[in-house]
């Protein structure tokens, strides 16, 4: 199921994560390099020094606020390279529950 499974929602997540950054990033207005969409087997995303966002695909099938949640942790990384109290600060911009979001996703396995 793994592999058929990343090419019938790889679209459709790429679409989902350009879409909510284009909204998210009005508050944020950080400079994003490039946005992909993978087969991560233990991450939801990753962010990388050159800008470069990556998003795994089952963001797709989350819950909108749980997908949110993802999409814009990654993206406040493009601020703060690391999980300090700024990073989180600036999370909290547009997630302010991110505490209880953060918590629903011990009880969520990626696989």
């Amino acid at each position: 199921m793994g592999k058929r499974e990343f090419f019938y929602y790889k679209n459709t997540a790429l679409e989902l994560v350009k879409s909510r950054i284009s909204y998210f990033n009005v508050f944020y207005n950080l400079k994003i390099n490039k946005i992909s969409v993978k087969n991560q087997k233990t991450r939801w995303g990753s962010c990388s020094k050159k800008g470069n966002l990556n998003f795994n695909y089952r963001v797709a099938l989350l819950p909108p606020h749980l997908a949110d949640y993802v999409i814009v942790h990654e993206l406040c990384h493009l601020g703060e390279f690391n999980h300090s109290v700024n990073f989180w600060k600036l999370l909290s911009k547009t997630i302010p529950d991110y505490k209880k979001i953060k918590s629903q996703f011990k009880k969520i396995r990626i696989r």
